[in-house]
């Protein structure tokens, strides 16, 4: 059953309400209130999985992901029911719920703007949408990732793909298009640092470890 509701407050809505969301991150939450740390002031600086998992080790990392996933799509299916009660787009609603809870990752109001760099929500994002979309940006991440070991050149990989396969898998919709490479741009804007190391060939690369190491690296996420 529809409810007669304004687009754009819907739109809004959901924006606001997956935005609120994605600002819980899961790295600062468990780093402050389990470790009693906070990640931010270890590596690289960033909120994000990598570092956290570089910092403290793979004993709470788990945690992070549950919380990083969990809050992605609880926006997801947030934004797309509230579409779909009102204007029928349930697609829509979950790439706009995407967004929001991406802005709110990477730019968190209860941190100080300071937050991640989406790639753990984005991942989420593209299964949401649709599972092809999803095993092109997954696989892309896990080729180059292996290949090279770079973390962040998978993920910038992936995340460039996102707009491709969305022309493709939503028939050339233009504005799920449009949203999707605006997902991209943000992931790819934040990695401007990652980027820059890679041209010059100083990106560290990812290794597996259990314990805390304790480099002054910069991370992926």
């Amino acid at each position: 059953m529809k409810i007669n509701m304004s687009i754009y407050f819907v739109v809004g809505l959901t924006l606001l309400v997956s935005y609120l969301l994605g600002c819980f991150n899961g790295s600062v939450v468990t780093s402050h209130f389990i470790i009693r740390d906070d990640v931010r002031k270890h590596g690289s600086g960033n909120a994000g999985l990598t570092n956290f998992y570089r910092t403290y080790g793979a004993k709470y990392a788990l945690i992070v992901i549950f919380c990083d996933m969990g809050k992605t799509v609880l926006s997801c299916l947030i934004g797309g029911y509230l579409m779909l009660c009102t204007n029928g787009g349930w697609t829509l609603g979950v790439l706009l719920g995407g967004i929001g809870c991406e802005l709110g990752h990477m730019f968190p109001a209860y941190y100080g703007l300071k937050g991640g760099k989406g790639i753990l929500s984005g991942g989420v994002l593209v299964w949401m949408l649709d599972w092809r979309m999803g095993l092109i940006a997954w696989g892309l991440f896990v080729l180059l990732w292996l290949l090279t070991r770079y973390v962040s050149l998978g993920s910038i990989a992936a995340t460039a793909s996102m707009p491709v396969s969305a022309f493709f898998v939503f028939h050339h919709d233009p504005l799920l298009t449009l949203l999707s490479a605006v997902v991209a741009a943000l992931v790819i804007y934040c990695h401007r640092e990652n980027i820059h190391r890679l041209l010059h060939g100083t990106e560290h690369k990812f290794r597996w470890h259990v314990n805390p190491i304790n480099p002054d690296e910069s991370d992926s996420e």
